[in-house]
């Protein structure tokens, strides 16, 4: 199922929290080679995790992490603006309809099933904020996974050559990806906004209490 945790709340899911981080490790320092800060409990964290951030996360039947994503509003720091500025000419990307979307990794042998949810997930978050748009910055790859799943990201610049490309771009959620997505994954609609709602009433921030779900 997909949770959607707010950092100040991961306390709550200790298993979810520390296998999430622990993915993120494997896949971004060991497997990708990235310049990444991993602690001695091996767990990577960066400066944006203290930012009380709001992870999508898809949770395994034993309660472990199967595959995530880390958003954040633009109008705040971002590390498209603080790190990649170079990608968009210096222009800062801000806006209150606009959330960043950093950090996607998945849990080693994590199904296609699994990558279709979090964009899923996204989506859920999307339509529950009325938000317009996500930035992120991805490489070929993430490019790759997003063309499968119907999302054609607005590339805004890119840098760099081979496996050292990278892009920054804005994407959203049009209506007529829903269906396919929904169908990779195996889930209705209903059962989709029942998962966002679940997150909705278990979650300790105002903010997001606060919500009134479209």
């Amino acid at each position: 199922m997909l949770r959607y945790v707010y950092g100040n709340d991961l306390a709550q899911f200790p298993i979810l929290r520390d296998t999430m981080f622990k993915d993120r490790a494997d896949q971004f320092s060991r497997r990708l080679k990235w310049e990444v800060s991993v602690d001695a409990t091996g767990q990577e964290r960066d400066q944006y995790d203290d930012l009380n951030p709001l992870y999508v996360i898809w949770e395994n039947e034993n309660g472990s992490h199967g595959g995530s994503m880390r958003f954040l509003p633009s109008l705040g720091r971002t590390m498209v603006s603080e790190h990649f500025a170079h990608l968009t000419d210096g222009v800062r990307i801000e806006s209150p309809l606009i959330w960043e979307c950093t950090r996607f990794c998945l849990a080693p042998g994590a199904s296609r099933r699994v990558s279709a949810a979090l964009v899923l997930g996204a989506g859920e978050l999307m339509e529950g904020f009325h938000l317009s748009h996500f930035i992120g910055v991805f490489d070929p790859r993430m490019e790759r996974i997003y063309r499968l799943l119907g999302l054609e990201p607005d590339v805004i610049g890119r840098a760099g050559e081979g496996r050292d490309e990278i892009g920054v771009g804005l994407w959203e959620m049009k209506p007529s990806a829903w269906p396919e997505i929904l169908k990779k994954v195996g889930v209705s609609r209903l059962v989709s906004k029942g998962w966002f709602l679940d997150s909705i009433t278990q979650t300790k921030s105002p903010i997001i209490r606060a919500l009134q779900y479209a």
